[in-house]
């Protein structure tokens, strides 16, 4: 691959968009359009994580290069007669830190509403380091994009999204497309926020929840701030030199968003809330008030999966219905100092109907999970898809 075809600098801006945005977010917090709710405390406490997560995006590309440098060094270290047999792997690693940069580049672009574009990482948060699990969560977000935001992640998309989708149009098949505006769902752990935006593009209002900072902080760009598709190139896969069949695949570059994001049908809501959501959603003034929960990869997020179940069937109203696609990867299990409470896929069957749901369709549906689809290594899982009727007594 020759530098002549890297984008070494995503182009375009965002700033023009902003005042026109579709989508905006509230959170007791940071993204809180109403602070008086928050208590001081908690706020405080946001704001350090969030400079923490801050912290470590600017970090990326001091790591990167610095995992990369080894590379160089242990090639250097190979006997002579070794090294003759591939003269180009520093060629390679050279081209390689080209394409960090222009990740690096993008990343800084996500978050100059936070910090300035060409802010030193050394000097803007002082005395705080990132750990190498830290900078994997932004090598996981850049994937997410991949997932959600690409033409690479479609075939994703369709095995997980679409069937959601589809069991949600099903649900509501005798509500007029004008008037699905008013029946509001709500799509917890919604990550970059493409299947909230899917939905509500088919014209019900929908509001994505989510936790993460990164997976916030690049919704917010993705949604808000773009001003065509395939306005920026990002590397994602460049950082695992393992099951790669090919160098082409490693340094292949993704164009993102596939689609512009926008043009959200009239009498339509969307939204995006940050936050805990037990915590959100668990205030009195969204008991029975949800249409349509829908769930992907993320029920098993929760500490006790039973608190999550209980709590969509309290927001959920009466024949609602909940839309579920994921599998039991319990994110806490092997986590000695937290709580972890976990139910078999039968067990948690039995849960949902114990609180007081009905269970229409199950069935078990493949996929992988932001994976580069050219990789000699794919974790598939075998996911659990069911549609269950919240009983209307």
């Amino acid at each position: 691959m020759s530098l002549e075809n890297i984008k070494s600098q995503p182009k375009g801006s965002y700033e023009s968009v902003r005042e026109e945005s579709d989508v905006y977010y509230l959170k007791n917090g940071i993204f809180n359009n109403d602070p008086d709710e928050v208590k001081e405390e908690d706020k405080i406490e946001e704001e350090k994580h969030l400079r923490e997560v801050l912290n470590t995006f600017l970090h990326y590309e001091i790591y990167a290069q610095n995992m990369n440098n080894k590379k160089k060094s242990d090639y250097r270290l190979l006997p002579v007669k070794h090294k003759l047999l591939f003269p180009n792997v520093l060629k390679k690693l050279n081209t390689i830190d080209e394409l960090i940069k222009v990740n690096s580049n993008f990343i800084k672009l996500m978050i100059q509403d936070y910090v300035p574009y060409n802010a030193d990482p050394n000097k803007v948060f002082q005395g705080r380091s990132v750990k190498t699990l830290e900078i994997d969560k932004v090598k996981s977000t850049l994937k997410q994009f991949v997932r959600d935001w690409s033409d690479e992640g479609k075939i994703e998309r369709e095995q997980t999204y679409t069937p959601i989708i589809n069991a949600l149009l099903d649900y509501y098949k005798d509500v007029p497309q004008e008037e699905r505006g008013n029946l509001n769902v709500l799509v917890p752990g919604a990550g970059l926020g493409r299947l909230a935006y899917d939905i509500t593009k088919l014209g019900f209002s929908t509001q994505g929840n989510e936790f993460s900072f990164y997976m916030l902080l690049g919704s917010n760009f993705i949604l808000n701030c773009m001003t065509e598709a395939h306005q920026f190139r990002i590397y994602p896969w460049i950082h695992s030199f393992s099951n790669t069949e090919k160098v082409e695949h490693q340094i292949a570059p993704v164009d993102i968003p596939d689609v512009l994001p926008g043009n959200i049908p009239e009498n339509t809501n969307f939204s995006m809330v940050a936050g805990d959501f037990l915590e959100v959603y668990g205030s009195p003034k969204y008991n029975n008030y949800w249409d349509s929960i829908v769930t992907c990869f993320f029920m098993d997020t929760a500490k006790n999966i039973l608190e999550y179940i209980e709590l969509i069937s309290n927001i959920l109203k009466p024949n609602a219905v909940w839309i579920n696609m994921g599998p039991l990867l319990y994110h806490f299990e092997d986590m000695y100092s937290e709580l972890s409470f976990e139910l078999s896929l039968e067990e948690f069957f039995e849960a949902i109907e114990k609180f007081g749901f009905t269970i229409k369709e199950k069935k078990r549906i493949e996929t992988t999970y932001s994976s580069n689809q050219h990789s000699m290594l794919k974790y598939k899982y075998n996911c659990s898809f069911f549609v269950a009727v919240k009983n209307s007594k």
